[in-house]
């Protein structure tokens, strides 16, 4: 690479910005870290890396690591390499979600897999996996590798399940819960408790942070799963309705079939059971989904995670820091407006 990426994509919205601005100097070590362990002799490993992880998107998993061990009152490094095997394991899961999911757009740029092709996207998501694992290690730290290993083996059952879930109008919403709570909430959950391992916090503080990203990886999903059918491809970092053509039960969707009962059956079956879509039809969909208010519940619940997500901080003495975590939980509901 004869430049290094500017890694550091800069929110334009507070209180993600003002994170941003307090965790400035341990983001910019994180970044540096992602530089040098991104690297690699096979030059197609840190060119399709760089394309995927340059293109940045708000490292809010990385963040949410450098801003809760702040907060525990964090002396040391060891958060800055948490923080960028977080990043890691995060971008080796959307490299491979491109090639399952058939992604046309990835952070507002055409995915890997579209570039590259399927088998480098599936490999080099392999390589940051095994990246992110040494920096694990180089923590000493066995319960944070657990944490994370685990997270990983979650994130991927999550997504099978999803994968199995496709086209199937019987998935009802604890299906879906259990689905987005793996393969989204759980590294959210992982990238804030390893912040109490390496501080040494009592149980319940522990509890309060893997709670916190709980909740949030959660309100951030049912977010995007509404944005797929409501929003603008500048706010979502895809392309608006992948998850219909994909035929995927999200709660939008799921709800606009239960409050339908049967009247539109026969065309959420052709368009999610049999994949058989015309121009037309993501219009239909939207008018459907409108109609039945599902966006909105769904965005009601995302604000009942992002309360709840909130009022777990409480176990924490005040501060900058345990404020400005208390209102990015607001803001990932909030960013939809």
């Amino acid at each position: 690479m004869n430049a290094q990426p500017q890694l550091i994509n800069k929110v334009d919205r507070s209180p993600a910005e003002k994170l941003w601005k307090m965790a400035a100097s341990d983001m910019a070590s994180v970044d540096q870290l992602i530089l040098e362990r991104m690297q690699s002799p096979v030059g197609l490993i840190p060119d399709l890396a760089k394309h995927l992880i340059s293109a940045g998107g708000k490292r809010l998993r990385p963040l949410l690591t450098v801003a809760t061990s702040q907060m525990c009152g964090y002396k040391g490094d060891k958060h800055h390499k948490l923080a960028a095997a977080v990043e890691f394991i995060h971008s080796a899961t959307l490299l491979h979600d491109d090639v399952v999911d058939d992604s046309t757009l990835r952070r507002g740029k055409k995915p890997a897999n579209l570039v590259w092709g399927n088998s480098p996207s599936i490999l080099v998501g392999d390589f940051l996996f095994a990246r992110a694992f040494n920096l694990m290690v180089e923590t000493n730290s066995l319960e944070a590798l657990n944490i994370l290993a685990n997270a990983s083996s979650v994130i991927a059952e999550g997504e099978v399940r999803q994968l199995a879930a496709l086209g199937n109008m019987q998935m009802d919403e604890v299906s879906y819960m259990q689905v987005i709570s793996a393969k989204t909430a759980a590294l959210f959950a992982a990238s804030t408790e390893v912040s109490a391992v390496i501080t040494f916090q009592s149980e319940e503080k522990r509890k309060a942070l893997h709670g916190y990203g709980l909740k949030i990886g959660l309100a951030f999903q049912l977010v995007d799963d509404a944005l797929d059918y409501s929003g603008f491809e500048s706010k979502l970092g895809k392309s608006v309705g992948d998850d219909f053509r994909e035929g995927k039960m999200t709660l939008p969707v799921i709800r606009a079939i239960e409050f339908s009962k049967h009247e539109n059956h026969s065309f959420w079956h052709r368009v999610i059971v049999e994949r058989k879509q015309n121009n037309e039809d993501f219009k239909k969909a939207v008018l459907l989904i409108q109609s039945s208010k599902s966006i909105e519940s769904t965005m009601e619940l995302a604000r009942q995670y992002s309360l709840e997500a909130k009022e777990l901080l409480n176990v924490f003495d005040p501060s900058p820091w345990r404020t400005t975590l208390e209102e990015l939980a607001s803001y990932i509901v909030d960013r939809a407006s």
